[in-house]
């Protein structure tokens, strides 16, 4: 049993070494894309140039106004008149509608009417605790003299004292019905509505209209909307990725399909403190000077924001990068040589044209076509025209990373 038991051990392992070196010669028989060592490849090449590169992200997003509000009637009533239509123009203050106020105007002249009463009934308890004052007085002066009695003296007292609370009480429902006219006076003025707001620009435009002369309303029945357009906010979602690079106060363009080949100036004025876990997207909200007008909410728009710029940075074309060993790394081209030798780099900005080569230092050509044939040391041809003489040059000509568009409420 124990020599089977070898037997079988020393079967695997002869089973495994025979598998192994199997897959050793089937490897060896697959067609290699590089080029055997000694035969020279044909490759293009450009100039390593210095330059200015910027790292710029792109983003879609929505126009808001700065500031919006609904006017709405306080109390219910028909409306009588509607003095503003989409489009105009409003200042601090002004009227916006009037209400029926037929019945409001009854109860202030009610309440008028009923405060007259009062002020009456005021001045009659005032002329009668008088009289009791005085009449007080009088059989004050008679009791001292011992011509009226104590039980007059009482009684005298007795009336001045119910004078007096009568005389409060006539106080009491003068301020009553002072206080009941102010409450109807204001409720006659809810039938006059304005537009009012504290800060911002002394005039702005009516958005939406909401209701027409002659429908009855509820209260914070919805009018009109009114906004400020002086200037827009842009709002952007910014995925992860890009969240570190944005601090406020950042400068930013914005463009629009309304607008085609004219840019607006924005800055970044409020960035969101967290991100929403469905989407990992973060709101930025970006103020954008709109004097004319022209902009308007609801615009799509696309942001461009300039993450950083490297002035004088040494880059190569995109296409020059390539990978050998899991390592990236650029072809040099040495033309004297013939010859093309891989340089591992650490790249610093990357956009889609060109990439920022931070270390080592590097000078001269890189092989941009035909470097997946290439090894380290490899013989290269070169075209019969000057090479690189139709490449172009990075400055101010670079190009963002793929636009990042995040999802937008209501963008298609």
């Amino acid at each position: 049993m124990k020599r089977f038991f070898i037997l079988l051990v020393a079967l695997a392992i002869v089973g495994l070494l025979g598998w192994r070196i199997y897959l050793k010669l089937s490897e060896s028989k697959k067609p290699s894309n590089r080029q055997p060592t000694g035969l020279a490849v044909a490759v293009e090449i450009a100039p390593i140039q210095k330059a200015s590169v910027r790292d710029i992200g792109l983003f879609s997003g929505t126009l808001y106004p700065r500031a919006k509000f609904i006017v709405a009637p306080k109390i219910a009533g028909r409306l009588e008149k509607l003095l503003v239509n989409i489009g105009d123009r409003v200042k601090r203050g002004q009227l916006i509608a009037v209400l029926e106020d037929d019945e409001f105007l009854q109860q202030v002249n009610q309440a008028r009417a009923e405060l007259e009463v009062a002020r009456a009934q005021l001045e009659d308890s005032k002329s009668n605790l008088e009289n009791a004052g005085r009449e007080l007085e009088r059989v004050s002066v008679l009791r001292e003299k011992k011509i009226a009695s104590a039980s007059e003296l009482d009684a005298a007292q007795a009336r001045f004292g119910s004078q007096g609370a009568k005389h409060k009480v006539a106080l009491a429902q003068v301020a009553e019905k002072e206080a009941a006219l102010k409450a109807v006076q204001v409720r006659l003025s809810y039938t006059r509505i304005h537009a009012n707001w504290e800060d911002g620009n002394a005039h702005r435009v009516v958005g939406e209209r909401f209701m027409d002369e002659g429908a009855m309303l509820a209260p914070n029945a919805s009018i009109v909307s009114i906004l400020d357009i002086g200037s827009v906010t842009a709002v952007i979602h910014v995925i992860e990725r890009d969240y570190p690079k944005l601090v406020i106060g950042q400068n930013a363009v914005v463009v629009t399909d309304a607008f085609p080949g004219k840019s607006f100036p924005g800055k970044i004025v409020r960035i969101a403190p967290l991100l929403r876990e469905t989407s990992r997207e973060a709101r930025v909200e970006l103020r954008v000077p709109n004097s004319g007008h022209v902009l308007k909410p609801g615009m799509f728009v696309r942001v461009q924001i300039e993450f950083q710029r490297h002035e004088n940075a040494v880059v190569v074309p995109l296409t020059a990068l390539t990978k050998r060993l899991g390592q990236q790394g650029v072809f040099v081209a040495d033309r004297q040589e013939m010859k093309a030798h891989f340089v591992p780099v650490t790249l610093g900005i990357v956009n889609n044209e060109w990439a920022e080569v931070l270390k080592p230092p590097v000078s001269g050509w890189v092989v941009t076509l035909g470097q997946h044939l290439l090894e380290d040391g490899a013989t290269i041809i070169l075209p019969k025209t000057e090479p690189g003489g139709s490449s172009s040059t990075p400055t101010g000509k670079s190009s963002p990373k793929e636009p990042r568009k995040p999802k937008q409420e209501g963008q298609p």
